[in-house]
């Protein structure tokens, strides 16, 4: 223990061998302050897109600001997850998290005063790397004071809370919405991070510090170019035509970036991506389920409730309740998740997880094209729940146990960025997807309007004089299902091949 670590690690034992009732009520104070923080982070984007017609019509924003309102914060908060956690290993965890609860509660408060679509891109950006101070610091602390035993059920009940608030965000966000203006989103952060800051000081205990350390401010850089070139690259190769050359350079010079920025933390004193840690098994092969299942995730929830509200006609607070089912039930097996974990090990549970999740996603094709809610969506959401339910608990113990307690908040920091970055990747990439199905099901069900849906991308109603407002309208129906049921088999292949990786992550 080193000498200028504040009190005992929690999880030790007393000389006779057992906790002292202080130690356990600090570790309860350590669960319930990571989820009250971290669950900022987790509502804020679900809120924000319950928001965005409002805001463009009180920012006289362009659609394309208003994406760039998401992406700027998706962006910056995928990129310096991997600082957070080098930086909180490097100057405390404790502390390094309540820098991040203060700064997102104050760059909340900047985005609500934002009187610019360029001011409030700016202010999600810097609230984005506030919230990569903090969420990796929620989970490690989490891992540093309960021993490797229990912390798989510890883990679980924030996995619980966690999807609960990010359940509740719309549900939140859209009755905030219809009694004040948009900026009061924003302003609700500001009690919430206070009633954080004051339990994080005054019940969780501080944890040893590393010596003599330095942040790898170019490898941040580099990080945030390269996730930049390539969401910005990806999302435009789904646009239409006449920018198809610039979006190929920018997605290629992405790539390009990323092998720079690979280069730099292999050789990097300090990377704040230790690519030693990939030498575990059980480590690389984690990291490599949360890439493939998350980018399975992310796609496939974008995309759904737009084809529900275009192709069926859905109204926005129906499309949006589609992810109660998931959300619920994913939000009840988190907690029995993490217990099954400690109990039988976690091969089993990374292994069926992702599989169940990724025959979810299969389903969702004729459950979409069905419609119905109660008889085809809902019975398929809560589905995928149940698959991610029994796997995001094991998959965090699984991080966290595959690296030394001195190393747990840059490791939390990189499986949080990855599953980030699969997100941010999956709803760029996955764009072209869309749209190449999009006009390949208008094209087989009417030849004749093949040229019609040529230059239309998903999510657009193409004009024409030609045929009837009502067989057009029709005809766009069939042809965003047959575009999301693509997108829905790729992510299931994604998913189910995500569960390689999960069996022999249990054996590593």
């Amino acid at each position: 223990m080193r000498r200028h670590e504040k009190g005992l690690r929690v999880n030790q034992l007393s000389p006779g061998g057992t906790q002292p009732p202080s130690v356990s009520k600090a570790q309860t104070y350590v669960v319930w302050t990571a989820i009250l923080a971290s669950s900022m982070v987790f509502a804020d984007g679900a809120i924000v897109t319950v928001a965005i017609p409002q805001m463009r019509e009180s920012l006289q924003a362009s659609l394309s600001e208003m994406q760039w309102v998401t992406n700027a914060y998706a962006l910056t908060l995928s990129a310096f997850l991997l600082l957070g956690g080098a930086a909180g290993d490097a100057y405390g965890l404790r502390r390094i998290f309540m820098i991040g609860i203060a700064c997102f509660g104050l760059t909340s408060l900047w985005c609500g005063l934002s009187g610019s679509a360029g001011m409030l891109i700016a202010a999600r950006a810097f609230q984005g790397v506030s919230g990569a101070l903090l969420v990796p610091g929620s989970l490690a602390l989490i891992s540093a004071h309960f021993s490797a035993e229990t912390r798989g059920k510890a883990i679980g009940t924030w996995a619980a809370a966690s999807a609960i608030a990010a359940a509740l965000g719309p549900i939140l966000g859209g009755w905030l919405i219809d009694i004040g203006p948009w900026q009061t989103i924003f302003w609700i952060n500001g009690p919430v991070a206070l009633v954080a800051l004051w339990l994080c000081w005054r019940h969780v205990p501080e944890g040893p510090v590393a010596q003599d350390t330095a942040m790898d401010w170019l490898g941040a850089v580099l990080a945030v170019a390269s996730l930049g070139l390539l969401a910005y690259g990806l999302t435009a190769l789904g646009e239409r035509g006449s920018h198809r050359g610039l979006s190929t350079l920018l997605t290629v010079m992405g790539v390009v970036v990323l092998g720079v920025f690979i280069l730099h933390e292999k050789r990097a004193a300090t990377a704040m991506m230790p690519l030693g840690l990939f030498r575990s098994s059980a480590f690389a092969n984690v990291n490599a389920l949360t890439l493939l299942l998350y980018f399975a995730l992310s796609g496939a929830l974008f995309f759904l409730p737009m084809v529900l509200i275009e192709a069926h006609g859905y109204s926005a607070a129906k499309a949006g309740s589609v992810f109660l089912p998931f959300t619920i039930m994913m939000a009840l097996l988190s907690g029995l998740g993490g217990a099954m974990a400690d109990r039988i090990g976690v091969r089993m549970l990374l292994t069926a997880g992702p599989v169940v999740t990724g025959v979810s996603f299969a389903l969702l094709v004729p459950a979409v094209s069905h419609g119905n809610y109660w008889l085809a969506v809902a019975p398929v959401m809560a589905l995928m729940g149940l698959g991610m339910g029994i796997t995001v608990a094991p998959l965090s113990t699984t991080v966290m146990n595959a690296v030394s307690n001195d190393r747990i908040g840059v490791a939390s920091g990189v499986n949080n960025a990855i599953s980030r970055v699969a997100g941010l990747m999956a709803v760029a990439g996955l764009g072209a997807v869309a749209t190449f199905g999009f006009r390949q099901a208008a094209a087989r069900a009417d030849p004749g309007t093949a040229d019609l849906f040529a230059q239309a991308t998903f999510g657009a109603l193409p004009q024409a004089s030609g045929p009837a407002p009502e067989s057009l309208q029709d005809l766009y129906a069939t042809a965003m299902t047959g575009g999301f049921g693509l997108v829905a088999l790729v992510c299931a292949v994604a998913a189910v091949s995500s569960a390689y990786f999960g069996y022999r992550s249990a054996q590593g």
